[in-house]
C-alpha cells in the first residue's frame, strides 16, 4: 500500500467514525429531552395525586 492509499483509507476512516460519534451525540441529547420529559410528567402526577389525597382527607 502506498502512502496515498494509506492517507485515503485513514481519512475516510476518521470521517464515517466522526460522522458516528456525532450522531451518538444527537441520540444522546434527544434522550436528555426525553428523560427530562418524563420527569416533568412524573413530576405533576406526583403533585396531582397529591392534591387529590389532600382533598380527599378534607372531606
Amino acid at each position: 500500500m502506498n502512502p496515498q492509499d494509506f492517507e485515503a483509507q485513514y481519512r475516510e476512516a476518521i470521517a464515517e467514525t466522526l460522522n458516528e460519534l456525532q450522531a451518538a451525540v444527537l441520540l444522546l441529547a434527544e434522550v436528555q429531552n426525553k428523560i427530562s420529559s418524563i420527569g416533568n410528567s412524573v413530576q405533576n402526577l406526583s403533585q396531582r395525586v397529591e392534591e387529590f389525597i389532600a382533598e380527599q382527607k378534607a372531606e
